[in-house]
């Protein structure tokens, strides 16, 4: 099988490195060109992630692809859409306004930037939750006159939550949900990122946009193509010193009483959209519920089913809101919650007939 063609744009970056270790052997897709900011470009990559001390700024524990090590990294304006079948954006939301859509008049461009997740044309996809919102891309290439399209991911914190809210939307209704976070601090990459001292012996009450993106975008996602479901979503996002995956407590106020029996049953017993069947990102199952009291954590929950998984526990009834239940929930943040994630979306509109060579 020929493989697509992909760019990443983003590459020496945090989410960049993640997308490069997400994509490292996949069967669909094959990463033919890395682009960086143009002080980096003409280097080569392993080059262009040295430090001016000489520091390696490799962060992950998988060794850099020997491929991709030698590869001349070129400034994302000189990515050439004819080059490539499919582009992966990891840069930052300014440089995605400008970038994303240069791109996207010729090529499909998977994102993991906030730039146009609040487009009406743009769907907002976690493919087990709602992956008919594909349909939109039609509707964003007729508009714009484009021929490719922008699909981001929605934020990390979302991800988890919404994995969780899908399940008990279906089977009970849902009125609204109250979430508190405590974010790894990966999320915050690594420039500027969280410094040391901000992070140790500390935990950081308020993450910039943060709290705005998961209630606007978990309205987004549960709701139809082209409208925002009816929940009410109220939260407080925190950092804590944690390296990578996002814990969320989420208080739900269901549409109809359900035990807790019921709920735990309908999160093990939910298997994504039957679109996302076979995909190879795909886990076994999306949701694990875990027993003991104690569980879950980030440390020991965050790598279930190589990081796709959300793991939810400590489910217990709320008497505060109106048929209440409350749970805690662990979710990878640089994995489902990012490049990974991207990568499943990509797989997803491939077998629906959007990516083509």
């Amino acid at each position: 099988m020929k493989k697509l063609r992909c760019a990443l744009v983003g590459a020496t970056g945090l989410a960049g490195q993640q997308f490069i270790a997400a994509l490292k052997d996949h069967p669909f897709f094959e990463l033919t060109g890395l682009a960086a900011s143009p002080r980096n470009a003409g280097k080569r990559y392993v080059d262009a992630l040295k430090a001016p001390n000489g520091m390696l700024g490799w962060f992950l524990t998988e060794p850099i692809p020997a491929a991709l090590a030698n590869v001349t990294v070129v400034a994302g304006s000189d990515v050439k859409a004819k080059d490539f079948d499919l582009v992966f954006s990891a840069v930052e939301s300014d440089v995605a306004k400008e970038l994303e859509p240069a791109l996207a008049k010729d090529i499909p461009v998977i994102s993991a930037a906030s730039a146009f997740r609040y487009e009406n044309d743009v769907p907002l996809i976690i493919p087990p939750v709602n992956a008919a919102h594909s349909s939109l891309i039609a509707t964003q290439r007729k508009q714009r006159g484009w021929k490719g399209f922008i699909a981001p991911i929605p934020n990390c914190t979302t991800t988890g939550l919404a994995v969780t809210l899908k399940p008990l939307e279906d089977a009970f209704g849902v009125k609204a949900v109250m979430m508190t976070s405590m974010q790894a601090v990966s999320g915050a990459g690594r420039s500027p990122g969280v410094i040391g001292l901000d992070i140790i012996d500390n935990v950081v009450p308020h993450i910039s946009k943060e709290e705005h993106k998961v209630e606007v975008e978990t309205k987004k996602i549960l709701g139809g193509a082209t409208t925002p479901h009816g929940v009410k979503v109220s939260c407080t996002c925190t950092r804590v010193a944690v390296l990578e995956g996002h814990t969320e407590a989420a208080y739900v106020s269901l549409a109809k009483k359900a035990s807790l029996a019921d709920v735990a049953e309908v999160l093990r017993g939910f298997r994504g959209d039957e679109a996302t069947a076979g995909l190879p990102s795909a886990p076994p199952r999306w949701i694990e519920v875990l027993d003991d009291p104690f569980r879950p954590q980030p440390r020991l929950d965050r790598d279930t089913h190589g990081g796709m998984a959300t793991s939810v526990g400590r489910l217990r009834d709320d008497g505060v809101l109106e048929n209440g239940v409350k749970y805690v929930l662990v979710s990878h943040n640089t994995k489902m919650g990012a490049a990974k994630g991207a990568v499943l979306l990509a797989e997803l509109l491939r077998a629906q007939g959007f990516l083509s060579q």
